[in-house]
């Protein structure tokens, strides 16, 4: 039943980011970026985190959940640190997935030939 829930909220959330695609003039660019600041903001207020332990995966995989774990991480730094934890804590927090995401593009552009669109 965990992984149903996960996918259904994970849809759910990619569904709306595709009715803003489809239904907006907004650049798939911009939606991203709407989605991470919309899970830091919910990660500030106190609502992501226990939608994130209901949803598990469906609401910690998505941007949302990228954007509530930046949030976290800049809390957790800015309690230790001070002010300098605003300019460190989300890298600190977020530093393996993007090292991951980096790492794997990188495979991925070896073993593809990409190409410009024209």
């Amino acid at each position: 039943m965990e992984f149903v829930k996960a996918f259904v909220i994970g849809g759910l959330i990619c569904a709306a980011a595709q009715l803003l695609m489809d239904k907006t003039k907004m650049l798939p660019g911009r939606i991203m970026v709407l989605l991470v600041c919309t899970g830091v903001v919910l990660g500030a207020i106190g609502i992501y985190g226990p939608f994130s332990e209901w949803a598990g995966a469906g609401a910690n995989v998505p941007l949302m959940g990228f954007g509530n774990l930046l949030w976290k991480g800049m809390k957790e730094a800015i309690d230790a640190d001070g002010f300098l934890g605003i300019f460190k804590g989300g890298f600190t927090a977020c530093a393996v997935g993007v090292s991951a995401a980096l790492v794997f593009s990188y495979i991925a552009s070896l073993i593809f030939d990409s190409k410009m669109k024209k």
